[in-house]
């Protein structure tokens, strides 16, 4: 390894564990359960991920998996993913290879989401517009993440990189690290806003199509890194309070 993967390496792990700090001080994690992963290889094969039974407001950048997609003795291995996490994230980035980071949780306002009948993200305010027809919703869950259930995940997102997996949570796609984080935190936030609208029993105020997709268009041309710039943000908070994510 070159000291410029080395670096980029550590990088990765050091923004990865990060992104699992602040998922748990924003109370979107649940339990030990839910996974984050991010290929590191040019071929998107071999990817970091949470290490089995580990709280996400512990994780460290060091205790990241380095795993291969192709590996099938991943799961005899000592140091063995949590099974839901392999097979998901194992899938996805063997049939996907240009999915550099992918994050999945059961956060409340997504999961709640998911278990309505009607799972549409309608454009009411600007954050929901920002996933106005970008969202690809799954209604075929067959059980957890596990076998043919994690194979049939990948085939469902076709051009999108949101999915709201019916009765179950979300997972997103992106090509970086700051990108897919700032993409769920800002879906949770819309999850939110559209469930508390629904609470009122008021009629939705929804805007019209081309509002909609202008205002998503206007949040993908935004002209700088915003994911970027929010995650380093979240690592100068982080290491005020406890840098310890970087070991």
């Amino acid at each position: 390894m070159t000291d410029q993967q080395a670096a980029a390496m550590q990088r990765a792990r050091t923004e990865l564990a990060a992104c699992f700090r602040w998922t748990a001080k924003m109370d979107m994690h649940e339990s030990i359960a839910n996974h984050f992963s991010v290929a590191v290889s040019d071929d998107g094969q071999q990817f970091l991920c949470n290490p089995q039974g580990r709280h996400f407001s512990t994780i460290k950048a060091s205790e990241l998996l380095l795993l291969d997609a192709n590996n099938p003795s991943t799961m005899k291995q000592a140091n063995a993913p949590d099974p839901t996490t392999w097979a998901i994230h194992g899938a996805l980035h063997r049939n996907l290879p240009d999915a550099g980071c992918i994050m999945h949780l059961h956060s409340r306002y997504a999961t709640a989401l998911a278990c309505l009948k009607d799972k549409t993200m309608y454009p009411i305010d600007q954050n929901t517009m920002r996933f106005y027809q970008r969202v690809a919703i799954d209604t075929g869950f067959d059980g957890m993440g596990l076998g043919n259930e994690a194979e049939r995940l990948t085939t469902v997102m076709g051009d999108k990189r949101i999915l709201l997996m019916g009765n179950h949570g979300v997972l997103v796609i992106a090509n970086s690290i700051a990108q897919c984080f700032d993409d769920m935190y800002y879906f949770e936030r819309a999850c939110r806003t559209l469930l508390d609208c629904y609470a009122t029993g008021q009629p939705l105020d929804k805007v019209t199509h081309e509002v909609a997709e202008k205002t998503a268009r206007q949040w993908q041309n935004y002209g700088f890194d915003f994911g970027q710039q929010h995650l380093n943000e979240i690592m100068t908070i982080l290491d005020t309070q406890n840098n310890s994510y970087r070991l």
